[in-house]
């Protein structure tokens, strides 16, 4: 590893400790010619997960999607960033508990879903509408009327 500041290649470890709910770890680091220090993360390297999609295509699974849909959904709702993280962590770990190489768009969505019903009705309905392709009015009223009766 290089400084990011100088580039030099001889830098130290000053302090290491989990983060991400003990998902990864931490690193201080200290560049032993420029003396700048920065932080790095280290995270356990996964095997490819090749999503099937609704078309029956297949993509690599890409966390980065997946985040964009919920802040879209999220948009502009009392949501802060580490919660909305800290789900996104929660339904990865539940992927990849799956232990399989292939997983469904479908689940994936499922899992989105049933996070977000908890932590915001009406990011869960904007989500669910794009995911389920609401066709018309009366589908979305239909969505509606289940999460009211839920709360």
């Amino acid at each position: 590893m290089r400084c990011p500041f100088c580039g030099h290649e001889n830098i130290r470890v000053i302090d290491s400790r989990p983060a991400e709910e003990n998902n990864s770890i931490r690193r201080r680091r200290v560049c032993d010619e420029c003396g700048k220090r920065f932080t790095t993360y280290e995270k356990v390297e996964t095997i490819p997960l090749i999503v099937i999609k609704k078309d029956n295509n297949r993509e690599t699974y890409d966390r980065e999607k997946m985040e964009r849909g919920i802040l879209r959904a999220c948009h502009k709702r009392p949501v802060s960033a580490e919660k909305i993280n800290l789900m996104i962590d929660e339904v990865e770990k539940e992927i990849y508990e799956l232990e399989e190489r292939e997983i469904g768009s479908s689940i994936i969505g499922e899992l989105i879903m049933n996070k977000l019903k908890d932590l915001d009705a009406v990011a869960y309905v904007r989500f669910a509408s794009v995911y389920r392709e609401f066709k018309d009015v009366n589908t979305f009223v239909d969505e509606l009327k289940k999460v009211l009766n839920n709360s």
